[in-house]
């Protein structure tokens, strides 16, 4: 099997500046998986209701089911400790996770890059046609941080064994 990066995913309030993080997910190198809401801060109140119809969770369901920012920043910061995780939406993801840190007043013990920056110019050619099956075979109807960081592995370990082919 092709070795795969540790990836990780982010769902947030909205689109724009003023919105933060409202989920985590991660998928490892050996497939096992982290996730968790984020309760939102007191003074985290942007909310976007068309970010909330992708992402299908409430700022209530983040209230009841979501861990404080600095319990999901330490147990990221455990399980990611002097690792790299990649993201397919770097240039989004990291200001979420500097957010989330501040917030917290911790600092990362890991870092974030862009999977770009691990992909060949094979492996980019195939990237979005590559995704679209790899979200079909896995009939992954959610857009969901952990679902996404899943596919978002699995396209890499597809299009790295195409390129590899070639």
């Amino acid at each position: 099997m092709i070795a795969a990066p540790i990836i990780i995913d982010l769902e947030a309030s909205g689109f724009g500046a003023w919105s933060y993080p409202i989920e985590v997910g991660v998928v490892m190198q050996d497939g096992g998986a982290f996730c968790s809401l984020i309760m939102p801060a007191s003074d985290w109140t942007h909310w976007d209701d068309e970010a909330e119809c992708i992402h299908h969770l409430s700022r209530r369901a983040l209230e009841t089911f979501g861990q404080s920012p600095r319990a999901v920043a330490e147990e990221l910061n455990t399980l990611l400790d002097g690792k790299t995780a990649y993201s397919d939406g770097w240039v989004v993801d990291r200001p979420w996770l500097t957010k989330l840190f501040s917030r917290s007043r911790l600092e990362m013990s890991f870092r974030v890059s862009p999977i770009e920056l691990i992909l060949s110019e094979g492996q980019i050619a195939c990237w979005d046609e590559t995704k679209q099956s790899v979200i079909a075979d896995l009939g992954l109807q959610r857009h969901r941080a952990s679902f996404d960081a899943v596919v978002i592995q699995e396209t890499y370990r597809r299009t790295r064994q195409g390129a590899l082919r070639q």
